[in-house]
């Protein structure tokens, strides 16, 4: 065989096995983000997909149970059942009422297995109140004065 025909066929193996792996990389760590109507409109072609769920977090829901937390996020009416067990720490802003999104796949029990959360607190983010009598506005002087040496020393 040539030698240019095996350099050749080196190199499409090469670069056939480079594209192999980064279609497979790009594929598994590719996530979808969905309401939890639409989750529920997926049926079970959600089941094992990894996802990216929005919503917010039923007041009393959050369970800790040894290294698992377990809470209802909800948008509406709709409901859905989460278990994190990731081995980052949850968010400070992780409470009641919070907006959180929970990444991770839908279990075929219906239960939404998370191994990422975040979280953030609405009224964090929200402009503070006007309050009256306060002013942050400082006065500008109208004209600088400037002051003159007078040691007479002047230059002609």
């Amino acid at each position: 065989m040539n030698t240019y025909a095996k350099f050749g066929i080196l190199m499409v193996l090469i670069v056939g096995s480079l594209v192999w792996l980064a279609a497979g990389g790009i594929s598994d760590t590719k996530t979808y983000y969905k309401t939890i109507p639409e989750l529920d409109q997926m049926g079970s072609a959600a089941h094992g997909q990894r996802l990216r769920v929005g919503g917010d977090v039923q007041p009393g829901s959050i369970i800790k149970k040894g290294p698992q937390v377990a809470f209802v996020l909800h948008q509406g009416a709709r409901t859905l059942n989460v278990v994190y067990a990731g081995t980052d720490p949850l968010p400070d802003t992780f409470k009641d009422n919070a907006q959180a999104l929970a990444d991770g796949r839908l279990g075929p029990d219906g239960v939404f297995e998370a191994n990422k959360i975040q979280a953030k607190c609405a009224s964090k983010y929200e402009a503070k109140p006007l309050q009256r009598g306060l002013s942050h506005d400082v006065p500008t002087p109208s004209r600088i004065s400037r002051v003159s040496p007078t040691s007479g020393n002047s230059r002609s």
